[in-house]
């Protein structure tokens, strides 16, 4: 099959480091940060969009809400040559120090959903690829941007998150929660491609905020404000993989 049933490429398409947000609309404002964008395909929940940042060819897509269509994808991208993800995200804060705006750069996601226990045991682990990780915090690092770096978990059931379920993972230590970067690093990892996640943070559960509770649209003024940043991050880090 040469071309992908849901991304609609096929090998030689797209470039060899993709950028994964999870929202379609969040593909423009990444390209909108780079040179001679142009829509390659767009079905569904997948947006994609090739463009050159700095002299880096890179492609930007999106990958819906949660594993299962971010698996898709990652399956996908494999199948037409990609070799390098960066999910460029939002979450939610488990900690109480993190405040709405601040970026979390993943060290590993805890299996909280179906789709990974489809491929693998969950006791196998869902981390990121060294480099990616470490070019990401070092590209942060030479922004001057403060980020927070530790475990995530990836969970199915985002209204399904109690009282209890939070208190649970503030007592891990847990940075944050979303939704798609545990399937992302799995496949990545059972594929042999480097992948790596940072996301901003759009509400702390433990302070009791969501996105949408602030302002009647789905993200905070000051997580919009500050999806720049990582964005900038995430794009910085490409020109080294």
């Amino acid at each position: 099959m040469a071309k992908q049933p849901h991304l609609l490429v096929e090998p030689g398409d797209l470039n060899d480091v993709a950028l994964l947000p999870g929202d379609p609309g969040r593909v423009d404002r990444i390209a909108g940060h780079c040179e001679n964008p142009t829509t390659v395909a767009e079905n569904r929940e997948y947006k994609i969009v090739n463009a050159t940042y700095e002299g880096t060819p890179v492609t930007i897509c999106s990958t819906g809400i949660g594993c299962p269509s971010a698996a898709i994808a990652v399956e996908e991208l494999s199948n037409v040559g990609v070799e390098s993800l960066i999910r460029v995200g939002t979450t939610g804060a488990l900690q109480q120090d993190i405040e709405v705006g601040d970026v979390v750069v993943a060290t590993g996601a805890a299996k909280d959903e179906g789709t990974t226990g489809r491929y693998e045991r969950d006791t196998l682990p869902a981390v990121p690829d060294y480099d990616v990780l470490s070019g990401l915090v070092e590209a942060a690092e030479s922004r001057e941007e403060p980020v927070h770096v530790g475990a995530i978990a990836s969970d199915d059931a985002f209204y399904a998150e109690t009282d209890e379920y939070i208190e649970a993972w503030e007592r891990a230590g847990v940075l944050a929660v979303e939704m798609e970067a545990a399937a992302i690093f799995t496949l990545a990892r059972r594929k042999g491609l480097r992948a790596g996640a940072l996301c901003t943070v759009d509400g702390n559960l433990v302070a009791g905020t969501q996105k949408g509770e602030t302002d009647g649209e789905e993200l905070p003024a000051k997580a919009k404000d500050n999806v720049e940043r990582a964005i900038a991050i995430a794009l910085d880090a490409t020109t080294d993989l």
